[in-house]
């Protein structure tokens, strides 16, 4: 074990979830940002766990020869690009190996298959300049000036830069023209600290297809003063097409607020995805690059390979972006949405598209099927419903169990899930492939260029028999017949397992370790490697709530109980 202030020489192998360089020394794991693939560094360790910690980086002994200059001069202050001083191939060769990865580790699924349905990462040709949408943080200098850019890694520390290289170069023009208007009218920006203060921040939107743009200051408040004076300058710009602002004055870290209202213009925005038209409002989700979007989405539509003669259901469908896709080439597509503004905005799309095969629902996807499921048999005789195909988009903490256990039994011949986490992609592809599916494709795709993230789009089809074959078979005593203890014996191990149970867990360490562990440490350990729990709704909760964490020597009891009732 290493200690705090030990200085050492270690060799990055691997990249965190949060774009920290990975190495070992003694076996010892060591987080060290700013380090990548391939260096060898001089490391300080700043904190000591028991087995893991975290370093700083004192100097590049060997640097990686996948090393580059990043193109940003804040790259490595700013939180917002985290690989970019490794090569864009060596980017994708991570991420695909990031996908292999969780898929081997997580899934359980051997290489050998891995390798027969892995496709290459869908890269970009210029991996810079590709999100059509930015949010700007608004602050004060310490002359008192007003500027904007973005936050320090994992800080509200604002570093003041008005030209991201990500984002489109009229972004620029656009924040330049907001700071002198706040400077020129002493509008002061928001403080998170005192609670006072107007301009909390800028969104930007720009339509790639239509060059639109649209422009929403999230302000502290409820009127912008002499807004005159600023939809003046904007609307010299080309393009300018909706000028808004959104009141927020809640002491929290969202970022915009419940509604919107209307400068100048129109509230939204459109722009396409392929010969799809989107309304984009300032509230709207939609993709932020929508050239692998397209990519994306023209993945999920051929792996779908729909004929025309198709029920889909869309889960998760967001504004209709999939579904509306997916439309144009089945019988009938059905959206599930929690968001109901996401849901009116869907019913909109499809309508300036005239697509009539389309119908959306507010709700939660792991309500909604199953609840549909089960209305279904009830009142046409006990037939069970299903769909030809089913596309899922989940957020990242991936798809609930009781949704993944009504796709089982729909039985639909594909199932496309689409994905923003491969870690939580892999458990529910394990559930789906130990419940009659199996994996056909697999290709991620680079939707963020310069970050960690990594999109995946897998192809699973229903298991069906290749023959069948007739067996006559006797049971009882004698030549050639099948002794019937035999059959009991079996049937005993086909018996499945009793459900573990976190009272379960917490009683085996209890008794073992002598110390008792709380069922949403037992949760954590269980998210963190990549199982269900939802078992525990209350212990799922609290997750979400700021909360101590379990102590090593407790994640390690906690997977000593997995263990022991072979959960892992």
């Amino acid at each position: 074990m290493l200690n705090k202030n030990d200085v050492v020489t270690v060799e990055i192998t691997d990249i965190g979830v949060g774009g920290e360089g990975i190495g070992r020394v003694d076996g010892y794991t060591l987080f060290i940002k700013d380090a990548i693939i391939g260096d060898v560094v001089e490391a300080k360790v700043m904190k000591a766990k028991k087995n893991y910690g975290y370093a700083r980086m004192m100097e590049i002994i060997h640097p990686s020869a996948d090393r580059v200059e990043p193109k940003c001069a804040f790259a490595r202050k700013c939180g917002g690009c985290q690989i970019q001083e490794m090569s864009y191939e060596r980017q994708l060769a991570f991420k695909e190996q990031k996908i292999r990865g969780n898929l081997e580790r997580i899934g359980g699924f051997d290489r050998g298959k891995i390798d027969a349905v892995m496709e290459s990462v869908a890269g970009m040709d210029e991996p810079f300049r590709y999100r059509n949408k930015a949010q700007f943080p608004f602050g004060t200098d310490k002359e008192g000036n007003p500027v904007t850019g973005f936050y320090a890694g994992r800080t509200h520390d604002i570093i003041a830069n008005t030209e991201c290289i990500l984002g489109v170069e009229q972004n620029q023009e656009i924040l330049e023209i907001i700071l002198q208007y706040m400077k020129e009218n002493r509008v002061a920006a928001y403080d998170e600290k005192s609670g006072k203060g107007l301009i909390r921040h800028a969104l930007i939107r720009y339509g790639f297809a239509t060059k639109e743009i649209m422009v929403c200051l999230v302000i502290n408040g409820t009127k912008l003063p002499k807004a005159d004076r600023l939809i003046k300058k904007l609307i010299q710009l080309e393009g300018m097409t909706s000028i808004t602002f959104s009141p927020n004055t809640r002491r929290d870290n969202v970022i915009m607020g419940d509604s919107y209202e209307v400068l100048w213009g129109q509230g939204f925005i459109t722009d396409y995805i392929g010969n799809v038209k989107y309304q984009i409002s300032p509230l709207s989700f939609y993709q932020v690059n929508p050239m692998q979007t397209e990519n994306l989405y023209g993945l999920a539509l051929e792996y779908a390979d729909l004929k025309g003669t198709e029920t889909v259901w869309d889960l998760y469908c967001g504004i209709g972006t999939i579904s509306l896709f997916l439309a144009q080439k089945a019988k009938q597509v059905y959206g599930v949405e929690i968001v109901p503004q996401a849901i009116e905005d869907a019913k909109n799309n499809a309508k300036i598209n005239e697509i009539n095969n389309a119908a959306f629902y507010v709700g939660k996807a792991e309500e909604v099927l199953p609840d549909y499921y089960e209305e279904y048999a009830k009142t046409h005789g006990g037939e069970k419903a299903r769909a030809d195909v089913i596309v899922v988009d989940p957020p990242r903490k991936g798809c609930d169990e009781t949704l993944l256990e009504t796709i089982v039994k729909m039985e639909p011949e594909k199932v496309v899930y689409v994905s923003c986490d491969s870690a939580t992609l892999a458990r529910d592809l394990k559930y789906l492939c130990e419940n009659g599916y199996e994996i056909r494709k697999v290709r991620g795709v680079d939707q963020f260029p310069e970050t960690v993230h990594v999109e995946t789009v897998v192809l699973l089809s229903h298991k069906k028999p290749d023959s069948v074959i007739n067996v006559k078979v006797e049971f009882g005593e004698g030549e050639g017949k099948i002794p019937l203890d035999n059959i009991e014996k079996r049937a005993e191990s086909y018996k499945p397992k009793e459900r573990v149970t976190y009272k379960m867990i917490k009683e085996y360490i209890e008794a073992k370790h002598g110390f008792k562990v709380h069922t949403a440490y037992i949760a954590e350990v269980k998210r963190d490697l990549g199982l269900p729990m939802y078992d525990a709704p209350n212990a799922v909760e609290e997750l979400k709530q700021p909360r101590k964490h379990p102590t090593q020597e407790k994640v390690e009891a906690i997977k000593d109980a997995l263990k022991h009732f072979e959960v892992i």
